[in-house]
């Protein structure tokens, strides 16, 4: 009963750690044998050398030895890569070859060769136990000794099986071969005639040549036979194959607008159509036209090579220094003047090569950029085909590389890149490039060593595309199989369906039953043959083996012959036909196609389609799957003042459990919320007419924040709030990544490109504001503020990780001052603030965080300082160093970032809302009428998850929420609560407990949930508490386990998996959700706003989360029913069959002869009983889909595992035991006492003629079998049903016909016109089949199940309503008899027939907003009702042991209306005001002891660089 432990992984950067960028690392032989493979393509690198002279890229070396710059490379090997400078000596071995070898840049994605594919694909097929097995069948037939009459034929089924399958998989390798091949022959610019030192000296193996020379003869081959084929369709074929090669924009690629930066856009099509007017490349021979000649410098912009530049800056002159970055072109080097770009297929680009790309293009291998056609560098990347994100993502130019444009420049330019070794993060990359820098007015000086660093921002990697941008120039890095999306390309997870693990044990029992059958025939017939005076005696010319022994050992291998259909092949066959029609009907259906994305629901996993109706646990992201994920800013806290008039959908459900009139509410709020948008579009328009300025886009709708901005608000002290305001704009509109790009148009559209839907929300509502984001030029933001254009220079930007939880954009602004702008989450801008000050601003802001956040809004934190320009320089020169290093990179800018971002002063705050999709608290609620549990695993904080939660419907106001929240690493009190807990449940936590809780599949009482943080998470996973933990969460009806990683979400999802034996789920939409999504038995992703890097890493893709429950509770229920019965009904026709053979070895001493014609055990599994199994497994409906959704209880039976059971598969068993004694022994009663002839007197008491009898009883009894457990009896399922019946009458006639049936010749006429027949027939499928009758009609009628009552209400009527409308989710019964309980006031009357409203107030039940009601932690009823959505935010303690502080004066402001904040203040204010502040029970609390606490430590240990006034 032991749970494995849990493991944090680490942070750092981890080749093998792929749970982020969609592979997972797979243990066992097969992972280590991939990882093999992989390392195997690296190419072999030199001994490790120091590298400690890497020099910061703003000074120059003196005297060759440079400063140290943290650069690391230690014993890690690295790639160097040299660029028009010969290869060094410690790059060669003794020998003087390369020691380097890279992989090639072609790929192959395809399984097989022409050479391989035969033993290759035979190899793989044979590792099927049940291929094995029939194939030593086959062989033992071979020998006439065993007794089999035409092995040929019996060869027949595996071939065609084997066939059939090669045929498949070589058409599905087909179409990969021929992806690969348009990949690889795909065109890029590369530079031709240009020296490449690093791969010059490759050579191509002999090994290699054949397989190009086998493959070109195939294709060939197929082309030859292709052309005659299509002969007389020349211009047709033509075309198609010049298409193959040439460059073919796609529509998007068209329509897609250009930067505002380009001048032009690309008109040329084909190789030869690539546009090159900006980058010309010279003929060979001819010499640099003026525009490529090296530009010297200009001696107003610039003096020597170590001087600094000084600009003006702003209308008051302030002067500043611009740093020199330098230049990789070497101006004195002679250049050949022989390379130019020429179109080449991809599959020939080498490291060391230089390439352009063009708009619009998918990048051939991963691409350092030295320049592009934007004139900062800057280009513009989507990376859909890495991680499906559709934002696009921002790259820039190496500084030192952008003047390089051209054929004839890239060969003056000299340098070496030192590279990391090839690693599977998408999202991290070191290297530097070094070079040295000379002096362009004196050829004779000696160069200057110079580095610049480089990051994945200056990285293109392989398989994104080109966008907004007219071409890029880089380098080569790393090709085929080491770049990142194909290192990313790992091993995924296997999955196979529960039931067919369970299929291999009902396979191993046949097994043994089939060895018994065998060891009875080889003993009987061994005995008779040494018992004498038998009849064999005088009728045999003795024994094949000569002695008793040996004569029961041939006849034990003559039954495996006679008896192998017992171990039905054709079982797998049927089942793999049956699950992909089933996927085909699931991505056929249209009650889950999502319309908005011309989304289907998309099976990516055919084969585990029954799982899906035994799903117990549902693990499912909240942010993008519960959530929409589009962002609309709401609301805003500046100055301790709040802004913003919303009404969410989690306010609704708060007021609603309060018990206030929700319908009525929202109407006042929506006319509250109409009348204040015209007011603040009024005030907008009167503070400027922006130009940029469109009414539809506005969110934020609070016209007192434009009173406020604009100094005429009725504040007392309005000049403060102004400039406050101000101030939180110009921080929105400077500290972000976002990319600005116009639409020509009067007034131009303005579209923000941003990396996260929050971060262009923030951007577009500062425009709204009048603070417009027009552009960027160089390291410039260009903003509009209210009509006047400002320039702000960007210095650095500390980018937002998970980690950092923050970013911060430093600024020089026009009056020369430096600027820290930072925004994050708000215990980590709090923690960051300078002690002492704003007491009275913090503490207000805190409070509004926290109503933010409960009305289901995500809150950021703005905060800002002034930076002295002495101490930036010293901490400048620090980060570029941290920049520069190799190794450790993001720890040592980690560390520098956290040492300025210090001592902060507070803006505000922000509040976005990313409102739920449609249905999903339908959806949620029917999952939860199904019995299945739905945890929510989120990254977000827990006041919005809660509210989230309530608002979904997950939790209700009837739960007591337990609330599990330690001090990090605090082991102790983790089990402290969860053994307090678990005494409140009456739990122990034992091996027993969990033993019982394997085997029980009820779903719990909804009176309690789960809320979990991720610290405290980590500590329950512990060894010594994950089973206490497990236990906990069984009893309770939701959980929600916030502020989580992907690897503790994987790591949940494995707890329960592995601890309950039950089947798990999770769904979600981002990357963050891969792991969890590969660790469940079945893995759903939603094609959401965060990309598809789920959708492709998972089994089951939909469109939103509500199409969940139509793929579980209708194709999932269906799935699981339809195939648990074809598989049981499988085992019991072949036990028919074989048993109906075995009686007869009775009477003929188990001599193994064949009661059937031959033709007869080939095609019972092939024609006479396989369609009506077929159709059963795909078409069977018990109800229809709408009752299925409207009656979700139905999925229980599921959960419960009890449509396929040991139980049933051996009833089954024992009623084809019962059927096969009927079948022989009617027909053999019938032949016992009499002989019986036919006209001409010809008998028909032979063994064949005899079988005829037996057969066709067997094969009419079959399926009428399978239509008795047939719920939808339609037309087709007669139809086929009766076509296979008399399948056996047509092929007994047609066979018999000839003389080719031997002695089977006009057996058809013969029996068929025998009364005995008939009689037989009747007799026997009325024996047969009457116990199946008469015990499934008790069954129904004494003892029904819920869908025998089910179908019964739908005969009569009950269930007519569904048909009435088309709603996703149709009114479960309930729902429909509420309705028709409506009072004459139209009034829903209570199921007790109270209505609490009409109650006098003091007699109403007292109801508590999530801050002030009970929870277990204050009450000590298990199954309390008083408001146990207690959320007990902030893992408090008692009041005693914490110094209670007054509550913070709120600044008074009672002139001004605020309807939607009084609104949400009063929700949460209804009852026992001062619960909050005297419990230190809320978020608020939690941010006043977080407050200052990290600039307080940093204060102890280093100049922060703060300027502000005190």
């Amino acid at each position: 009963m032991a749970i494995q432990p849990y493991t944090e992984d680490s942070e750092v950067t981890n080749p093998v750690k792929r749970i982020r960028w969609a592979t997972k690392r797979v243990v066992g032989h097969k992972g280590d044998q991939k990882r093999s493979s992989l390392r195997a393509r690296f190419h072999k690198t030199s001994a490790s050398r120091n590298s400690n002279g890497t020099l910061d890229s703003t000074v120059k070396a003196e005297d060759g030895s440079g400063s140290e710059t943290g650069s690391d490379s230690g014993d890690k090997p690295q790639r160097r890569i040299f660029f028009n400078q010969p290869l060094p000596a410690d790059a060669r071995d003794e020998d003087g070859h390369p020691l380097d070898h890279y992989a090639r840049n072609k790929i192959r994605t395809s399984k097989y060769t022409p050479l391989d594919f035969v033993p290759k694909n035979l190899w793989f097929q044979f590792h099927n136990i049940a291929n094995i097995y029939f194939l030593f069948i086959i062989i033992l037939g071979i020998f006439s000794i065993f007794g089999a009459s035409n092995p040929g034929l019996n060869a027949v089924p595996l071939i065609v099986i084997v066939t059939v399958t090669a045929i498949k998989d070589a058409v599905e390798d087909w179409g990969r071969t021929v992806l690969d091949n348009t990949l690889n022959n795909r065109q890029v610019s590369r530079l031709v005639d240009y020296e490449n030192v690093n791969t010059a000296e490759d050579t191509v193996s002999v090994w290699r040549r054949f397989k190009k020379a086998s493959t070109r003869s195939v294709i060939w081959t197929w082309r030859k036979l292709k052309s005659r084929k299509n002969k007389g369709q020349g211009a047709v074929e033509a075309y198609a194959e010049r298409a193959i090669g040439e460059y073919r924009p796609s529509v998007e690629s068209e329509l897609t607008r250009t930067s505002f930066h380009s001048t032009r856009t690309r008109q040329g099509q084909g190789v030869s159509g690539y546009e090159l007017e900006a980058v010309p490349s010279p003929l060979p021979g001819q010499g640099p036209s003026e525009s490529e000649q090296l530009p010297l410098p200009d001696k107003r912009a610039t003096t020597t090579l170590g001087e600094l530049q000084t600009t003006k800056n702003g209308e008051k002159g302030v002067t500043h220094e611009k740093r020199f970055y330098g230049s990789v072109i070497n101006p004195h080097k002679t250049a050949p003047g022989k390379a130019r770009f020429k179109a080449d297929a991809w599959k020939n680009v080498q490291v060391g090569d230089y390439v352009r790309v063009y708009n619009g293009d998918e990048m051939p291998a991963d691409i350092v950029v030295l320049s592009t056609a934007d004139t900062d560098g800057a280009c513009y990347i989507e990376t859909k085909n890495l991680d499906g994100e559709t934002n696009l993502k921002v790259r820039s130019a190496l500084r030192c590389g952008r003047k390089v444009n051209s054929a004839r420049l890239c060969e003056k330019a000299e340098f070496v890149i030192e590279s990391e070794t090839p690693t599977a993060n998408l999202y991290a990359y070191s290297a530097l490039i070094k070079w040295d820098q000379k002096d362009p007015r004196d050829p004779s000086a000696p160069g200057t060593e110079m580095v610049e660093p480089i990051s994945i921002n200056n990285l293109l990697l392989r398989g994104t595309i080109l966008r907004n941008t007219e071409w890029v120039l880089g380098v080569v890095v790393f090709t085929g199989q080491e770049t990142k999306i194909m290192l990313n390309s790992g091993i995924t997870p296997s999955k196979r369906a529960k039931i067919s693990k369970d299929l291999n044990w009902n396979v191993i029992y046949n097994f043994i039953v089939l060895f018994c059958m065998c060891l009875i025939a080889g003993i009987v017939q061994g005995v008779t043959w040494s018992q004498g005076n038998n009849s064999l005696d005088f009728f045999e010319f003795g024994s094949i083996g000569g002695n008793p022994a040996l004569d029961g050992f041939i006849t034990f291998w003559a039954a495996i012959i006679l008896f192998q259909n017992l171990v039905p092949i054709s079982l797998y066959i049927t089942l793999e036909i049956i699950r992909t029609l089933q996927a085909v009907f699931i991505w056929s259906d249209i009650g889950m196609y999502y319309e908005k994305l011309d989304y289907p629901c998309t099976p990516k996993s055919w084969n585990i389609s029954d799982d899906l109706g035994q799903i117990e646990y549902i693990f499912s992201d909240k942010t993008g799957t519960l959530t929409q994920n589009v962002m609309e800013f709401k609301k805003a806290t500046v100055n301790g003042y709040a802004y913003g008039e919303a009404y969410t959908e989690a306010q609704a459900g708060m007021d609603r459990r309060n018990g206030i009139d929700v319908e009525t509410t929202i109407v006042a709020a929506r006319d509250q919320i109409a009348r204040d948008r015209v007011r603040m579009i009024e005030g907008i328009r009167k503070l400027h007419d922006n130009p940029f300025f469109r009414d539809e886009d506005l969110t934020f709708v609070a016209p007192d924040f434009i009173e406020d901005l604009a100094g005429g608000g009725p504040a007392r002290n309005a000049a403060e709030q102004k400039t406050a305001n101000y101030e939180f704009m110009l921080a929105l509109a400077l500290c972000h990544t976002v990319i600005t790009e116009k639409t020509p148009g009067d007034p131009p559209k303005l579209e923000f490109k941003a990396q996260s839907p929050d971060e262009a929300a923030l951007v577009a509502t500062a425009r709204d504001c009048g603070f417009t984001v027009t552009g960027r030029a160089e390291d410039d933001v260009i903003l509009n503020i209210m009509g006047r254009e400002e320039r702000y220079t960007i210095l650095n930007t500390l980018e937002f990780n998970s980690t950092r939880k923050r970013m911060s954009a430093i600024v020089r602004m026009p009056n020369g001052k430096i600027m820290l702008y930072c925004k994050g989450a708000d215990t980590m801008i709090y923690s960051r603030l300078t002690p002492n000050l704003q007491r009275e601003m913090r503490d207000q802001t805190a409070k509004d965080l926290e109503m933010f956040a409960r009305e289901g809004l995500r809150t950021l934190c703005i905060a800002q300082k002034e930076v002295d320009e002495e101490y930036w320089r010293d901490w400048n020169k620090r980060h570029d160093l941290a920049a520069a290093a190799v190794q450790n990179r993001e720890d040592k800018l980690e560390e520098i970032a956290d040492e300025i971002e210090q001592e902060l002063m507070l803006l505000g705050g922000t509040a976005i809302e990313d409102k739920l999709q449609d249905g999903v608290p339908q959806a949620i609620e029917r999952l939860g009428l199904a019995g299945i549990k739905l945890w929510v695993l989120t990254g977000d904080k827990v006041e919005t998850a809660i509210n989230i939660g309530f608002s979904c419907n997950l939790l209700t106001n009837d739960m007591d929420l337990l609330r599990i929240e330690t001090a990090e690493g605090d082991l102790e009190g983790a089990t402290r609560i969860i053994n307090n807990y678990m005494t409140q449940l009456g739990i122990t936590g034992s091996d027993e407990e969990l033993a019982a809780a394997q085997n029980d599949h009820q779903p719990p009482a909804p009176t309690h949930a789960v809320v979990i943080d991720g610290d405290s998470l980590r500590l329950v996973l512990h060894e010594d508490l994950r089973q206490k933990f497990l236990l906990l969460c069984k009893q309770c009806k939701a959980v929600l386990c916030c502020r989580v990683s992907p690897a503790q979400k994987a790591a949940v999802v494995s707890l329960v998996k592995n601890g309950l034996n039950c089947l798990t789920l999770s769904i979600g939409d981002g990357a963050n959700d891969v792991a969890m999504i590969q660790e469940a038995h079945v893995g759903v992703g939603i094609a959401g706003e965060e990309g598809r890097q789920a959708v492709m890493s998972s089994d089951y893709a939909i469109g939103q989360f509500r199409f969940l429950t139509r793929l579980l509770l209708v194709h999932g229920r269906w799935s699981y029913r339809r195939l648990a019965e074809t598989i049981a009904n499988f085992f019991y026709k072949n036990l028919v069959w074989v048993f109906a053979l075995f009686w007869y070895q009775i009477y003929d001493d188990f001599d193994c002869t064949y009661v059937f014609d031959y033709t007869y055990i080939i095609l019972y599994n092939l024609a006479f009983t396989s369609l009506a199994f077929i159709l059963l497994g795909v078409l069977d409906q018990d109800v229809s889909d709408k009752v299925s959704m409207a009656v979700p209880e139905l999925y229980r039976r599921g959960i419960e595992r009890k449509e396929w059971t040991q139980r049933k598969f051996w009833l089954y068993m024992l009623d084809g035991l019962y059927q096969s004694i009927v079948v022989f022994f009617v027909a053999y009663l019938i032949f016992a006492p009499a002989n019986f002839v036919t006209d001409n007197g010809l008998g028909v008491d032979d063994p064949k003629r005899m079988g005829v009898y037996i057969a066709t009883a067997a094969v009419f009894i079959v399926n009428i079998y399978v239509l008795l457990n047939t719920y939808r009896w339609d037309w087709l399922i007669l139809l086929i049903v009766a076509i296979s019946i008399l399948l056996i009458w047509f092929w007994t006639g047609v066979y018999t016909a000839t003389t080719g049936g031997f002695q089977f010749y006009q057996a058809a006429p013969q029996v068929y016109g025998q009364v005995t027949f008939w009689c037989n027939l009747g007799l026997a499928i009325i024996i047969a089949l009457l116990p199946r009758f008469m015990i499934k009609a008790y069954q129904k009628i004494r003892m029904p199940r819920d869908i025998d009552i089910i179908r019964e209400q739908c005969v009569e009527g009950d269930f007519d309503y569904l048909n009435e409308n088309d709603d996703f989710f149709p009114k479960t019964p309930r729902e429909q008899l509420m309705s028709k309980k409506k009072d004459s006031t139209g009034k829903t009357r209570p199921e007790n027939g109270h209505d609490v409203a009409q109650r006098p107030e003091d007699e109403q039940p007292m109801m508590y907003p999530p801050s002030v009601t009970n929870t277990a932690a204050t009450t000590h009823n298990q199954r309390s009702h008083n408001g146990s959505d207690g959320t007990d935010y902030t893992g408090h303690r008692s009041s005693f042991d914490f110094r209670v502080d007054p509550p913070a004066t709120v600044r008074e402001d009672v002139s001004r209306p605020r309807p939607s904040f009084d609104r949400a203040r009063q929700s949460m204010d209804r009852v026992r005001p001062s619960f909050e502040a005297s419990r230190d029970f809320t978020s608020a609390a939690m941010l006043q002891r977080l407050e200052s606490s990290q600039s307080a430590r940093s204060g102890n240990t280093g100049h922060s660089g703060m300027k502000h006034e005190r």
